[in-house]
C-alpha cells in the first residue's frame, strides 16, 4: 500500500500506481506515452526510458524547434516558420501534459505553448485569436480560427482529447473546417491544458457549462452564424461532447471521431495505469475513494438520449476504452438520428488508412465533410446503421455492410 504519511503532488497515491514499472517499459519500448497497440515506435525522444523523463526530453525536442522557427523566422522565411512554431507549441503540449501537478516545471512548458503558438498566430493565412471567456468565477480560453474571404459563417466547435489541448487542430496551413466554408473554435474546457493551469477542477458535470459559456460568447459576434453551429469532438472530448450537446440545443450536429463513451471503469481499470492517475491530478481528487466517486458519476448513462442533433460516431473494432458491447449500448441509447462507423482491427485512434501517423487528417477530413453536408440538408442515408469499415474505399463506400460483428 502507498504510504499515506508521503502524499504524492497534485494527485492521490493509487493502487494502480505499483504498476508503474509495466508503463515504464512500455514507453520505453514503444515510443509512445499511450495507445501502445500500433505497429511502429511512436515518436517519443529514445532517450525517454520512464515516464518522468516524458517532460524533460520533449521539453528539450519542443525549445530545439522553437530555435529553428526563430532562426527561419529572423531570415524572413514566414510560413516555414509558422509551420516550426506549430510543431514547437504541440512538442510543448505533450511535454507539460504529463506533469502531474501545477509546479514550476508545468508552468514553464505552457509558457513554451502559447508563446509557440503566439507566434503562429501572427503567421496564419488568416485571423486567429485567442478568446478568453468568463465563466464561474474564473476563465476558460479557445482559439478562434476565422475563415478567411467570408463575413458570416456556421461555426465547428472543436473539444479535444483529455491528453491534448486546443493547440493542436486544425493546422493553420491545412485547414479542413475552412476549406468547407466554416470558423473554428478550438477549446480547452475544464480538464484541459489552459484550465488545468488556473486550477479548475473537473467534475462530472462542469465541461458542458464551460462550453455552453464559451458558445454563448461566440454567438454575439456577427460573423459567427449563431443557426449553425456544429461540434467535433476527438477521443475523451466526445463524452464531453456528448454532455455539451444534450445540455445545449443549439448544437445543430455532432462527429465524435475515437469516441470515449463507454463506462469509465474500462478506462480507469483495464487500460493503462497512467489514464488513472491523469484524472486524479484533472480532478484534484485527495484520494483514491474520493477520484473513484467523481469517476463513477462521469457518465452518458440517463443523458445521451437527451442529444436531439444528427450525430455520426466512429470507433475502433478493438478499443481497449470502448469494447464494442459498450459502445453499441451507448449507440442505442441515442434518439437522435446517428450512425456508427466500425473500423475493422483497429483501435482508440481509427483511420480510413489504417492506424499511422496522421491518423486525424483523414478521419478528420470525413467527419468535416460529414457536417458540412448535415449544414447543406442533405438527407442521412445511414441514419441508425452501424457500417462495417473494413477493405479499400473508406466509409463513403457503398458496398460496405451493416452489421455490428465480423462474422455476420
Amino acid at each position: 500500500m502507498p504510504n499515506p504519511g508521503a502524499p504524492k503532488a497534485g494527485r492521490p497515491h493509487l493502487l494502480r500506481d505499483n504498476q508503474q514499472w509495466v508503463l515504464d517499459w512500455l514507453i520505453k519500448e514503444t515510443g509512445r506515452t499511450y495507445h501502445f497497440q500500433p505497429d511502429g515506435r511512436g515518436s517519443l525522444p529514445r532517450s525517454v526510458r520512464s515516464h518522468a523523463m516524458i517532460s524533460k526530453h520533449l521539453g528539450q525536442a519542443a525549445r530545439r524547434m522553437e530555435t529553428l522557427a526563430d532562426v527561419e523566422a529572423a531570415a524572413g522565411h514566414s510560413t516555414t516558420a509558422l509551420e516550426l512554431y506549430f510543431k514547437a507549441a504541440n512538442e510543448y503540449v505533450h511535454a507539460q501534459h504529463v506533469v502531474f501537478e501545477n509546479n514550476d516545471e508545468k508552468r514553464f512548458l505552457y509558457a513554451g505553448v502559447r508563446r509557440c503558438y503566439d507566434q503562429v498566430a501572427a503567421r496564419a493565412p488568416y485571423r486567429l485569436e485567442h478568446v478568453d471567456v468568463p465563466w464561474e468565477g474564473t476563465l476558460v480560453s479557445g482559439n478562434l480560427h476565422l475563415c478567411p474571404g467570408v463575413d458570416r459563417a456556421p461555426l465547428l466547435f472543436y473539444i479535444p482529447g483529455c491528453d491534448v489541448s486546443k493547440e493542436n487542430w486544425p493546422h493553420p496551413l491545412y485547414n479542413q473546417p475552412h476549406q468547407r466554408g466554416l470558423h473554428v473554435f478550438s477549446f480547452d474546457g475544464p480538464g484541459q491544458a489552459e484550465s488545468n493551469l488556473r486550477g479548475i477542477r473537473l467534475t462530472p458535470d462542469n465541461y458542458e457549462r464551460a462550453a455552453s459559456a464559451a458558445l454563448d460568447y461566440l454567438l454575439t459576434r456577427p460573423d459567427i452564424d449563431g443557426e449553425n453551429v456544429v461540434l467535433h469532438a476527438t477521443s475523451f472530448g466526445s463524452f464531453w461532447g456528448f454532455r455539451f450537446a444534450a445540455h445545449d440545443p443549439r448544437i445543430k450536429a455532432m462527429t465524435a471521431p475515437a469516441a470515449s463513451i463507454a463506462d469509465k471503469y474500462f478506462l480507469m481499470t483495464e487500460e493503462s495505469p497512467r489514464w488513472k492517475q491523469l484524472f486524479g491530478y484533472l480532478t484534484q481528487s485527495v484520494s483514491e475513494e474520493e477520484l473513484d466517486v467523481v469517476v463513477s458519476q462521469m457518465t452518458l448513462d440517463g443523458c445521451i438520449d437527451k442529444v436531439r442533433c444528427p450525430v455520426l460516431i466512429a470507433v475502433g473494432e478493438y478499443d481497449p476504452r470502448g469494447p464494442l458491447d459498450e459502445i453499441y449500448r451507448m449507440f442505442d441509447q441515442l434518439r437522435s438520428p446517428a450512425e456508427l462507423w466500425v473500423f475493422a482491427d483497429q483501435h482508440h485512434m481509427p483511420s480510413i488508412g489504417g492506424e499511422a501517423p496522421g491518423w486525424a487528417s483523414g478521419l478528420s477530413s470525413a467527419m468535416c465533410d460529414w457536417l458540412r453536408d448535415r449544414l447543406d440538408g442533405k438527407p442521412m442515408s445511414r441514419a441508425g446503421q452501424v457500417v462495417y469499415v473494413d477493405g479499400p474505399g473508406g466509409p463513403n463506400n457503398p458496398k460496405l455492410p451493416f452489421k455490428r460483428r465480423w462474422f455476420e
